[in-house]
């Protein structure tokens, strides 16, 4: 069986969206060896998992795009939860309506390869999280503090720490593993 990981990148303050929507503010820590480890995460998925909005705004840009990340981003199959999106242009790419709990661990369950890397939306992340499915959370922090924005965490949650991996300039990422809860 598969297992379900979540990366997202967070501020120092804990917000993974700024009030505003933008994200440029991820940029901010960038470095050669952290986008190396980024490559390494997207290349061993088994698939990737996104909502509507991120699907939109990802199938706009990599399918035309060059470089480290374009290969995994377009090889590796792609799955999005949309209970209204009726097609998906980009390649490799399968719609997932209905109850979002009941279609991952499907999922999981039907995998063999890689482990099943869900990209944030904080919506889209937020819903996976109270699902109680996600093995793995791979959350990058980002040397910069936006004041304000959403948070991908609602409720309490015990994790356990895997790794800690510093990058040449400040960002850091964080490898928890989820602690399983007599609500799974």
């Amino acid at each position: 069986m598969a297992s379900l990981v979540l990366k997202m990148s967070v501020s120092l303050d804990g917000y993974v969206a700024p009030t505003d929507g933008s994200t440029d503010w991820v940029a901010a820590g960038r470095s050669d060896d952290g986008a190396q480890w980024t490559v390494e995460t997207l290349s061993n998925a088994g698939a990737h998992l996104m909502g509507a909005t991120t699907y939109a705004a990802l199938a706009t840009y990599w399918p035309g795009a060059s470089g480290p990340f374009a290969k995994p981003m377009n090889e590796i199959p792609k799955v999005v939860f949309s209970d209204s999106l009726a097609s998906a242009d980009w390649g490799e790419t399968t719609i997932a309506a209905g109850d979002l709990a009941e279609a991952v661990t499907r999922l999981k369950q039907e995998r063999r390869d890689g482990y099943l890397l869900a990209h944030g939306g904080v919506r889209f992340a937020r819903s996976l999280v109270e699902t109680g499915l996600i093995d793995e959370y791979r959350l990058v922090v980002h040397p910069v503090v936006l004041g304000a924005g959403e948070r991908l965490f609602t409720a309490p949650l015990t994790v356990e720490p895997m790794s800690t991996i510093a990058f040449s300039r400040g960002a850091v990422a964080h490898v928890f593993a989820a602690r399983p809860s007599s609500s799974r």
